[in-house]
């Protein structure tokens, strides 16, 4: 029978994927399920207390700590798009996904990865100017600006994730049941099954990569250069204590963030690295979205306070702040 019969045979019937499991073992699974569920309340606990003490607190309306809750909050929608499909497949008795549901998947776990990365480099530019210029602070960093970085960040990823989702989707993908080795829909190991060449859509994932990662990450060591420059400069040691504190616990997140997400994607391909490729996405999943709430309420006495206050619900809060304080 010629390929192309073949191939027409194949695609015949509707297409659905299956991930790969972490273990055979029901020991095993067990623990891994109860682990990663720990881990997922925890972010949603941690992210959703950051959003909610910006939110109520009048103290926390300023440019710095916006950014911080629309952070938090991409975290929460980004753990949610991949951590509960991924739960359900942890144990043998894997459920497949449909295709049109992977590219769902996908597509969302673009965007808002994408956001995060773009957010990131806005917030060492908030840095920058705070750091930097602290006397048009306020005059750089107004309300509108501060709106207008999210919403362009968020624009941005959507335009390179529906580009690139439906770029891969256009492909062929041969047999009814295939096996992604993986624990999500992430673009490498759904290109690897692919019944075609895949080198058009391997540079376009390149380019996608290069702009949200490296343009990004280079803007933020830029501001860094100049953040740090200015931070020798200050002459009384408590002052230059307080400025690294501040940028401090944002450059953790960017070095884990980017580290593993450039591992995985500013690498050339090869089937060696299936496993590792794995293994990096658990941290940029689980590690950073938990390491998040924690750096910046464990290092930060606004927060803290502001979150004391929640817990002990002392005083009276208003409950419709108006954005425009900061």
């Amino acid at each position: 029978m010629p390929s192309s019969n073949i191939l027409q045979l194949n695609q015949s019937g509707p297409i659905e994927f299956v991930f790969q499991v972490f273990s055979t073992s029901l020991t095993i699974q067990a623990l891994l399920f109860c682990f990663f569920l720990l881990l997922y309340v925890m972010i949603l606990c941690g992210n959703t207390a950051i959003v909610w003490a910006v939110f109520t607190h009048s103290s926390l309306h300023t440019p710095m700590y916006f950014f911080l809750s629309n952070l938090s909050f991409l975290e929460i929608c980004y753990t949610t798009t991949l951590v509960p499909l991924m739960l359900s497949n942890i144990f043998d008795h894997r459920k497949p996904i449909p295709l049109a549901g992977c590219g769902v998947q996908m597509f969302f776990f673009v965007t808002l990865g994408g956001t995060d990365c773009f957010l990131l480099a806005v917030m060492a530019y908030d840095r920058y100017v705070a750091i930097c210029h602290p006397l048009h602070y306020t005059l750089i960093m107004t309300q509108r600006l501060c709106i207008q970085m999210v919403v362009g960040s968020l624009s941005l990823a959507l335009f390179l994730a529906l580009q690139l989702t439906s770029l891969v989707f256009t492909l062929p993908f041969c047999g009814y049941h295939r096996e992604i080795k993986h624990f999500f829909c992430d673009v490498p190991p759904v290109l690897r099954l692919a019944c075609a060449d895949t080198h058009i859509h391997q540079a376009v994932l390149y380019v996608v990569s290069i702009i949200v990662l490296t343009i990004p990450f280079l803007l933020i060591c830029i501001s860094y250069v100049f953040i740090t420059n200015t931070i020798l400069h200050i002459r009384s040691a408590e002052g230059r204590k307080r400025a690294f504190s501040t940028c401090s616990s944002h450059l953790t997140v960017v070095l884990l963030q980017y580290g593993c997400c450039s591992l995985v994607y500013l690498r050339p391909p090869s089937n060696t690295q299936e496993d590792e490729d794995r293994q990096l996405a658990l941290v940029y999943t689980f590690v950073t979205p938990l390491l998040n709430p924690l750096i910046y309420t464990l290092r930060n006495k606004d927060v803290k306070n502001a979150l004391k206050k929640v817990v002990m619900r002392h005083g009276k809060y208003n409950y419709y702040p108006q954005i425009q304080q900061f």
